[in-house]
């Protein structure tokens, strides 16, 4: 990676996640769906990254949010979970020819289908981790699971909307 690419991942970093304290903290939709569009962010770095530097970038990113929500810990365990699970699943769904080498895996560059079925999967255990945790002492697990398939959904329309109006297609360096 060399210094241009560092530096505007440490940018887009700290622009995802000012958006998620500044902007969507307080935005729920019908009360059930949240948007949690920092996790946009560790499913779109490059694919090659390994899972020990992705599970770190994602606890830092996770802590600094939980700062902010008041929320301890719930943010950290549910995007530690996510970045532990992105490369097995990334194996799962490898195309016949691999990937390109230093290629995000937006949806840009990969299609609709892909990013879909890449994503998705993802973004619904982060919510679930998350609203699991966040219920694990009551009994209330059907508003859970309105709140982690709203929170799914919203997340994925926000992420794709944000990669639409905001990336560019990118291939390797």
């Amino acid at each position: 990676m060399n210094s241009k690419n560092i530096i505007s991942s440490v940018g887009a970093i700290v622009l995802y996640f000012l958006i998620q304290i500044l902007v969507l903290k307080n935005l729920v939709l019908f009360g059930m769906a949240f948007c949690f569009l920092y996790i946009i962010y560790l499913l779109l770095l490059p694919i090659e990254i390994k899972t020990i530097p992705l599970m770190l970038i994602a606890f830092i990113l996770g802590f600094a949010i939980d700062i902010f929500y008041d929320s301890m810990g719930l943010h950290t365990a549910s995007a530690v979970v996510l970045a532990f699970l992105r490369k097995p699943w990334l194996q799962v769904i490898t195309p016949t020819g691999g990937y390109d080498s230093n290629t995000p895996p937006s949806l840009l560059n990969m299609g609709i289908g892909w990013f879909l079925m890449y994503s998705l999967p993802l973004i619904l255990i982060h919510q679930l981790t998350f609203f699991f945790i966040d219920n694990i002492a009551t009994s209330l697990y059907i508003p859970m699971i309105y709140r982690t398939l709203s929170s799914t959904a919203f997340t994925f329309i926000i992420g794709v909307i944000v990669q639409v109006l905001f990336y560019k297609k990118r291939r390797g360096i």
